[in-house]
């Protein structure tokens, strides 16, 4: 499948308006729609709309949407140029405001190109251990996530020790076999909260606040490599990046993020051992 039938996304009678039921398996163990999963939908409703392939994308959390509920997506195509289109999608539960994206799309054929941030050495994802889960992840998007992790701590070694604000994790989506897009990316990229806790060396993670995807090129690779970088955690909100990765190497996207941090509480504190 590719990443529209993975999120369900479905176009109505009006070329401006998107649909996505909200699922119990693109939801957390928290019972919300997961952030990438609402950029993701909305990247492929302003790329379907503009029929454009996106170039940045940027999503502001609002509020949030739950299983069994509908997120309508209305798209409006501010700037259309002949090279790109600068674009806005509401994401909304009737009146609620779920999460805002603005993105830019397009594309411009040119001779000079080159690639200075690159991929650090790690072993293949054959050599990696599957990530552990505090809640069972049965019927949630983590149950359709593929999590290796390559660096990094295992829930039981989070004793609140600093670690160095990197970990390491190579992921693909359940199922997706068409190559990675803007929109599969989207989903992959929210993973500055896990890395929270991580560099903080606590049973914790957050709630993302936003999410920036940047798309450099899109090559096909089955895993791709997720480089979490934790700058600072101050005043209760965590700050990172995501650099990802196709197996060759090659720099397929950035994806920054802010949230809130909090803490498990010791009641939700069940380790997921598959």
């Amino acid at each position: 499948m590719d990443s529209r039938a993975f999120l369900g996304l479905q176009p109505t009678h009006n070329r401006f308006r998107w649909s996505l039921a909200v699922t119990h398996g693109l939801s957390t163990g928290g019972n919300f729609l997961f952030g990438g999963c609402g950029l993701a939908a909305a990247i492929l409703a302003m790329e379907s709309t503009a029929e454009r392939q996106c170039i940045w994308a940027t999503a502001q959390y609002l509020s949030y949407a739950r299983p069994g509920e509908v997120l309508d997506i209305d798209v409006t195509l501010a700037v259309e140029g002949r090279r790109m289109t600068q674009a806005r999608a509401v994401c909304h539960v009737g009146n609620r405001e779920v999460l805002t994206v603005n993105a830019a799309l397009g594309h411009r054929p040119m001779p000079h190109h080159g690639q200075w941030e690159h991929m650090p050495e790690v072993p293949p994802p054959s050599q990696g251990r599957r990530r552990p889960h505090r809640l069972p992840v049965e019927g949630t998007i983590a149950e359709r996530l593929d999590e290796l992790m390559i660096g990094g701590r295992d829930i039981d070694r989070l004793d609140g020790t600093h670690g160095n604000g990197q970990s390491l994790l190579w992921a693909r989506l359940e199922g997706v076999v068409e190559g990675v897009d803007a929109a599969s990316l989207a989903i992959l990229g929210d993973f500055v909260p896990f890395g929270v806790g991580q560099a903080l060396g606590v049973r914790g993670g957050g709630n993302s606040l936003d999410n920036t995807l940047r798309v450099v090129s899109l090559v096909p690779t089955e895993w791709v490599l997720l480089d979490i970088r934790v700058h600072a955690v101050q005043r209760g909100f965590g700050h990172g990046l995501v650099h990802m990765f196709a197996e060759d190497g090659t720099l397929l996207a950035t994806a920054s993020q802010s949230c809130i941090v909090r803490f498990w509480k010791p009641a939700d504190d069940i380790r997921e051992n598959s």
